[in-house]
This record gives structure tokens, sequence and C-alpha cells, in this order.
């Protein structure tokens, strides 16, 4: 490792969920020099349904007492749907977000990122009929947030009905709440074929958080660095002409994360991405 990836990455624990809880990992991953943080919550690793609020409270001291910062939570959106068809699921899934923010609340997250939905992909339905589940959504995600004291962020995301930049920032345009932020995804941009300097700069309004991983634009993939195609080393010029100066964060999904995480960060490194001093830093126990 030619440098402390601490001081320039934050770390999504996706590749963490399935083997461990969010203790353990906070742990192994501050104990690497890891000091931001994106918890998914997962069954087993984090998840609202079974943790109680002792629990909740006994994260959040364990992050404040290693000065580790909580960025935002994130939840894979491959169960829920908050613009499905079925008012059923629609439900549950917005039943599930209520949870998250409580939870991000509890724990002092900055943010909870979601996903718009997704549509069938062999017979979706009209896009306006998606967009309202989607209006209806926030009508109801965006008080609770305020409640809990986090923010929405909406991801990018090529699976959802609103997949490229353009098209999500014209309708949270269309639906006009300003403190709804965005996660720019760089893997899922390119995977669209979603030049990543122009999604940027259309991002640049409500920008709050840039994901970073790897892949080519044949098979969908959050791989480590150097196994796909995306241009890393255009990027931090690209973040630096948007203002966009927080920690980037790695959602690298891999069966060895220790490894690839290292190994990204110090090919990141090598490639130019500076440290960085975030504009406003908040600890978990603040």
């Amino acid at each position: 490792m030619t440098a402390s990836p601490g001081g320039r990455f934050a770390v999504n624990t996706y590749a963490y969920t399935q083997d461990m809880d969010v203790l353990e990992c906070l742990s192994r991953l501050a104990d690497q020099g890891y000091t931001a943080f994106e918890l998914m919550v997962y069954p087993g690793h984090l998840w609202p349904g079974e943790l109680d609020r002792q629990a909740r409270r006994t994260i959040r001291s364990a992050m404040q007492q290693r000065s580790l910062r909580l960025i935002s939570l994130n939840m894979p959106n491959v169960d829920i749907n908050i613009a499905g068809v079925s008012a059923e699921m629609r439900e549950y899934s917005l039943g599930l977000l209520d949870g998250c923010l409580d939870l991000a609340g509890e724990l002092g997250a900055e943010g909870l990122i979601i996903g718009p939905g997704k549509p069938n992909p062999l017979f979706p339905a009209r896009h306006e009929t998606m967009l309202g589940h989607f209006f209806e959504a926030l009508d109801r995600l965006l008080p609770r947030s305020e409640k809990a004291g986090t923010a929405l962020w909406l991801e990018n995301m090529p699976f959802a009905f609103l997949p490229g930049i353009e098209l999500m920032m014209e309708a949270l345009e269309r639906y006009g709440s300003p403190e709804i932020g965005v996660c720019y995804d760089a893997a899922n941009a390119w995977f669209i074929a979603e030049d990543i300097g122009q999604g940027l700069k259309c991002a640049k309004p409500r920008l709050k958080l840039f994901h970073l991983s790897d892949t080519n634009r044949d098979v969908y993939r959050h791989d480590p660095v150097g196994r796909g195609s995306v241009p890393f080393a255009d990027i931090p010029p690209l973040l630096q002409e948007v203002g966009y100066r927080d920690f980037p964060v790695l959602e690298i999904i891999s069966r060895d994360p220790d490894t690839d995480l290292a190994q990204s960060a110090d090919q990141l490194i090598r490639m130019g991405w500076p440290a960085v001093t975030p504009q406003c830093e908040v600890l978990a126990g603040s």
C-alpha cells in the first residue's frame, strides 16, 4: 500500500454482509485504516428488525469510540420496489425503508440511499404510472427522513425505471424538493454508457455522494479496480470541477474484500486520487 486509504476513501460494507455482523465488520475495517463508512442494511449484518434500542446504541457508541464517520446506510434493492405495480409490494418496500430511516437516524447516518424502483423488463408499466408511484413514495419517506434527522439520497441504477442521471434529475426537479440528494455511482453510469463527466455536471445541484467500483459494459458488476473498463484516472478532475470534496465510497463486491479493497485503493492512489478533507464531517456520536 502506497498510502493509508483512510484519508481518501470511505468503504461500503456490501462484500461483508453475508459473513459478519456490522460491529465485527467495522472493527475489521477500522483496523485497516478506514474511518468513514456506508453500511449495508442486510439480515444478519445490519437489519432494523433484528436490532433493539440497546443494540443500536452499542453500534453508535462503538463508532464514536473509534471516531468513525457514518456517511450513509444503503440497502440492496433486489428485494424491494417502491414503484412496483402492486400496492402490496410498494407498501412492503416502504415499510422496510421506514425502518431503515429510523435506524439511520438512531445510528447518526447522514443519509439513506434509495433507488427509484424497477420496471418489469418484458412489459414495463408506463413511465408516468411508475413516476406517480415513485412520487407517492417520496411523499411518505421525506417526512420520515426529516423526523429521523437523516437525508434521502437517490442513486442512479441501471435496472431502475430511471436508469440515467438525466432522467433521474428531471424526475426530482419535477417532484420539487431540493432537500433530496443524489448518490452518483460511476460503475452504474459506465455500464449504461453514460458519460461520467456529463453525468456529474448534471447531478451537481444535488450531488452528495460518489460510489466507486469497476465494471465493463457487457456484464453488470461492482468489481475491484482494474477488472473492468471504468476510466478511474479521468475522474478526480471531474469531481473537482463539480465541487465534490467528500470521500468517494469504495462499493466493491468481492469474496475477498480485505485484499480487493486494499488493492483497489492502492491502484487509485497510484493514479493520483487525492487525500480528502470533507467540508462537513459528522462523527457517529456527535
